[in-house]
């Protein structure tokens, strides 16, 4: 493996947006670093369209390109006319199968590296979400808890004030 290609894995999630509530790549990104022309990864993808399902690959409409432009300037974008293509873990697995050059190949795997990771990120941080959770509640529980306590502890120094003091019993010294 003289031959390998490493691009940075930052490099790699900077390309990675949240759309439609899944993280997707756009063809734009995914053709620069295959190192292919965006018309030629589009090609490829539409001879095979059938390897793409919807869950897999979607067409962003006007509104999410427009926002999407929006958020990184007109310059970047050159003079895009299309809509992109955006591609799932799922659809970038697949890229693979119909881009079969050695240079996309060997990015694919990086990509889809990449993926997991955010994924087992994203994991662990719900993890970690949910024992923060389970320890607020039994801090919730514990003042609770401490707070009847408290209030007993209350209620037997006002019921010892409010009350006569007892005779005492036994021999009494006249």
């Amino acid at each position: 493996m003289s031959n390998q290609i490493t691009i940075p894995d930052e490099i790699i999630s900077s390309k990675i947006y949240l759309i439609r509530n899944q993280k997707v790549m756009l063809d734009k990104d995914l053709a620069e670093l295959y190192a292919v022309e965006t018309k030629q990864l589009k090609r490829q993808v539409r001879r095979n369209i059938e390897r793409f399902p919807d869950d897999f690959m979607f067409e962003l409409n006007q509104q999410e390109f427009e926002n999407l432009r929006s958020q990184f300037g007109t310059s970047s974008w050159g003079g895009t006319r299309y809509t992109p293509l955006a591609f799932t873990e799922q659809g970038v697995a697949m890229l693979s199968s119909v881009l079969n050059s050695a240079t996309s190949i060997k990015v694919n795997i990086q990509v889809i590296r990449v993926f997991t990771k955010i994924r087992e990120m994203l994991t662990d941080t719900l993890g970690m979400k949910l024992e923060i959770e389970e320890i607020k509640k039994k801090l919730t529980n514990n003042s609770k808890n401490i707070e009847l306590v408290f209030n007993y502890l209350d209620e037997l120094i006002d019921k010892k004030e409010n009350t006569e003091p007892r005779k005492k019993i036994g021999y009494k010294n006249d």
